[in-house]
């Protein structure tokens, strides 16, 4: 007698909050296939690999996954260190990957999901159906895979956020290409150095990552020689006592000397901030050198190289044939919105949520992790942890599990709501979308080239 097969959860992406779905899953006895388009756990992260976190090895391993790991000799790394994005892939997201064996696959990539028989438009047994995920490897064979649920955790890393004050890249920007980077250069790498020591460089963004490349550009000029290396900090609005973050009152430590960092960049003279300024237009001068515009008309002296770290966005073209409900403004589910609108919160007072706000009209398919936020940047990994926990209790019909609250974030020491700062200035560090929003998360990198010491920073 034939017996109907058990159809997986699929998971796109193996990254950490893909894995540790899939460490939920296990837990749960439920069987997860993860689908990774590169080569390797936490491909994104390895493209990071030089940048520090500012959450420690205790806030960014998630407790289902640690529990997969522990058959295996995995070692624990010390909670109280701060991993590289190196680190954390191969002390971790690389080792966990291992520990799910077969149920990780590399090299492929998920072009569609729908589902099966139904386009977006059809109702009949649609809830019946299950999903058809469409795979593209990387050998050029096509597959198309069924699933009883999917969990999106693709991250948003693929998608950069433009220069362009609209949204849309700026005139010429695209042209520009050949000196404009949208990640934090790895200032360790001889070549990189040289490509930008002293030059004068645009940083567009106001995000963690524009602290971490306002940081690690000061160190350069600091190590100069007499080599002058000068950055042109461009945000959108303007400066007020929050747009470096919570300092001493973060209860990151190393996220609050991030932003002392920065702001120490300025005050040394390294960095000059130029505010209000929406680029318009990016040209390039005759000798090269790139001047940008204003949409007010202003026109920046020309740089040599510029750094566009104005976050990112989820790539929501695979899921054109699902039924999604998303917020209009953040590209987040319509119930999480409200609790991670970046006008309103920071990464602390962020409620913890789980399955219910993150459920679609197709039963059975969430977006998680970063993926989940759209262009929100207040995402911690210890989110997107409790995210999956809450979804895998669901799936396995846990309802009681699902809905418990078992996370308290810690606060960023600014940002708990609009009556903090001065509401006709908003701080760029609690905008997004059309503002310069670092959107990179906050687990985002420290500088890389600091050695960050919490204790030292709590004393200032």
């Amino acid at each position: 007698m034939s017996t109907t097969p058990v159809l997986p959860v699929i998971v796109i992406g193996a990254g950490p909050v893909g894995l540790a779905a899939a460490a939920h899953l296990t837990e749960r006895g439920l069987t997860p296939l993860v689908l990774e388009a590169g080569h390797t756990a936490g491909a994104a992260v390895r493209e990071w690999a030089h940048v520090r976190l500012f959450s420690s090895w205790g806030e960014v391993v998630d407790p289902a996954a640690e529990k997969l790991l522990a058959p295996t000799g995995w070692t624990r790394p010390d909670a109280a260190g701060y991993p590289t994005g190196g680190d954390w892939v191969e002390h971790y997201l690389r080792p966990l990957a291992d520990a799910l064996q077969d149920r990780v696959r590399y090299g492929a990539r998920v072009t569609g999901v729908s589902k099966a028989g139904r386009d977006r438009v059809v109702d009949a047994d649609r809830d019946a159906q299950p999903f058809v995920v469409h795979v593209e490897h990387t050998d050029g064979r096509e597959e198309r895979l069924l699933a009883t649920a999917v969990i999106d955790a693709s991250g948003t890393w693929a998608l950069p956020s433009p220069a362009g004050g609209s949204g849309l890249p700026a005139l010429g920007e695209r042209a520009a290409a050949d000196r404009v980077t949208y990640r934090v250069p790895d200032f360790s790498d001889p070549a990189v150095r040289a490509r930008y020591a002293g030059k004068r460089i645009a940083v567009v963004g106001s995000g963690a990552s524009a602290f971490t490349a306002l940081a690690a550009l000061a160190e350069l000029a600091r190590a100069q020689d007499g080599r002058r290396t000068k950055a042109v900090w461009v945000l959108r609005r303007g400066i007020s006592g929050s747009t470096f973050g919570g300092g001493a009152a973060d209860q990151l430590p190393a996220r609050g000397a991030l932003g002392l960092a920065a702001k120490a960049a300025v005050d040394d003279g390294h960095a000059e901030a130029v505010t209000g300024f929406r680029t318009e237009a990016v040209a390039r001068g005759t000798d090269g050198r790139l001047i940008l515009a204003a949409e007010d008309g202003r026109r920046l002296d020309p740089v040599d190289e510029a750094i566009v770290l104005t976050g990112f966005r989820p790539d929501l073209s695979f899921l054109s044939e699902v039924r999604l409900r998303l917020d209009e403004r953040l590209q987040a589910p319509v119930a999480l919105a409200p609790l991670i609108d970046p006008n309103q919160h920071s990464c602390g007072t962020v409620y913890p949520h789980g399955h219910r706000e993150l459920s679609h009209p197709d039963s059975g398919l969430h977006l998680v992790g970063m993926k989940s936020y759209g262009r929100a940047p207040t995402f911690l990994a210890m989110t997107g942890y409790e995210q999956v926990r809450s979804v895998a209790a669901a799936l396995a019909g846990d309802t009681d599990a699902a809905d418990r609250v078992e996370l308290v974030l810690p606060e960023t020491g600014v940002c708990g709501g609009s009556g903090l700062f001065d509401s006709a200035d908003t701080p760029e560090t609690a905008t997004t979308g059309a503002s310069d929003s670092g959107a990179d998360g906050c687990c985002a990198p420290a500088a890389p080239l600091l050695s960050v010491s919490p204790a030292r920073h709590r004393s200032h």
